[in-house]
């Protein structure tokens, strides 16, 4: 299915995308969304990404992950080992403002693609290779996948400074891949802004390590980030057991009290009078055990309200609050009902339905949605190699 009345602010743009598993392609995906032209090369076999796992793929070809992260995309099949592929690559690099992958850069120089190759054919080329760790250091080259990553930036250690339980382990998310993908959407925006004030292309790199290592550790150098270092690793607030969704009476909710006179108000409307002076309070023999207490009644409070109840008392209180979904409860989420966030659509060749999640941003002047469903593999070859032959 293809929608063309959302161009976007990026459309215009030419991309090849010769990317595959996760990060490139969400990366991609993003450009995508903002309007670029995203042509998706793809090898005989296709992205590795395209078969699924267990029986969830309603084709060889569609699997779940796949599906959600490459809409807005276009797939050409081109065997780049072969002289024929490669010819028809070198004419699509003419006309294309953005040439993106993921290949190591010996695999990539053996097909004949790499910055200088391809600079040739098309000299404002912006250029942008995603790889695991920066060229200058003595990790270049190596492969990376996500939970590499997660383990060599110390994201693997946040889980045991929440939990207590010592084993290192990733966060369960493929997040460094998806933050890393967000990265090398922005830097090839801000490659494309300078082109267009100098007429000059560029270069560009994205390493997975240093790019995920300064975004999950923002917050989490904490005290190391003086020198002398001033404290420990983690940030406090973030770390924290007690930081978790409390029940209600009929589901859960996060609360987020801005100050000790929001948390007092929220206890209160609980049942619990003045529980900052309650003997259950100042009894408390350390203010470790203080913040437990404080925890305690407010797991408590939550539970004397429904969820809804909830929500329209600290809506009307001041009080930061929203509901918890559990996954399967996200469907039925009220505001994503009423945005149409979740939209059931169809995957082309018969495949069958699919729910696709809108994109979040909004441009009053180049709106964007989802203008083509993922597509199957190849389905686009003989279109976009049309103009070239």
């Amino acid at each position: 299915m293809t929608d063309k009345t959302s161009a976007g602010p990026l459309a215009g743009i030419r991309i090849l995308d010769l990317t595959q598993y996760v990060l490139g392609p969400f990366a991609t995906q993003t450009l995508g969304d903002l309007g670029a032209d995203i042509v998706k090369i793809e090898e005989p076999g296709g992205d590795r990404q395209r078969k699924g796992t267990g029986k969830t793929a309603p084709a060889p070809d569609m699997s779940a992950l796949f599906v959600e992260i490459n809409r807005n995309k276009r797939s050409v099949v081109l065997d780049l080992k072969t002289p024929e592929g490669q010819s028809y690559l070198r004419a699509l690099v003419k006309t294309a403002d953005v040439f993106i992958h993921n290949m190591r850069p010996a695999s990539v120089d053996r097909l004949g693609f790499g910055y200088e190759a391809v600079k040739a054919i098309r000299p404002d080329i912006v250029y942008v290779v995603a790889m695991g760790f920066g060229s200058d250091g003595p990790y270049a080259g190596l492969q990376a996948f996500d939970d590499l990553i997660q383990g060599a930036s110390g994201a693997c250690d946040l889980l045991p400074y929440y939990d207590g339980d010592e084993a290192l382990r990733p966060l369960p998310s493929i997040v460094a891949d998806k933050t890393c993908g967000l990265y090398a959407a922005i830097a090839t925006q801000a490659a494309l802004l300078h082109r267009a004030r100098t007429g000059e292309g560029q270069y560009v790199e994205v390493p997975m390590l240093e790019t995920f290592t300064g975004f999950i550790l923002a917050e989490h150098l904490h005290g190391q980030s003086f020198v002398p270092a001033r404290g420990k690793f983690g940030h406090p607030t973030t770390i924290t057991p007690h930081r978790r969704p409390v029940e209600t009476r009929d589901g859960h909710i996060v609360i987020m009290p801005a100050s000790q006179e929001a948390a007092q108000r929220f206890l209160e409307l609980g049942g619990f009078k003045d529980p900052y002076n309650s003997p259950r309070y100042l009894e408390a023999e350390s203010g470790k055990a203080r913040v437990a207490v404080y925890y305690a009644m407010l797991a408590e409070a939550a539970r004397t309200r429904t969820t809804a109840e909830w929500l329209a008392i600290c809506a009307e209180a001041s009080i930061p609050a929203m509901r918890a979904n559990r996954l399967d409860e996200v469907f039925d989420d009220p505001h994503f009902k009423a945005t149409g966030f979740f939209e059931t659509r169809e995957l082309p060749g018969g495949a069958g339905g699919y729910r696709a999640m809108k994109p979040g941003l909004k441009f009053s002047a180049t709106p964007i949605g989802i203008r083509r469903d993922p597509p199957r593999l190849g389905q686009d070859t003989e279109e976009v190699l049309a103009g070239i032959r």
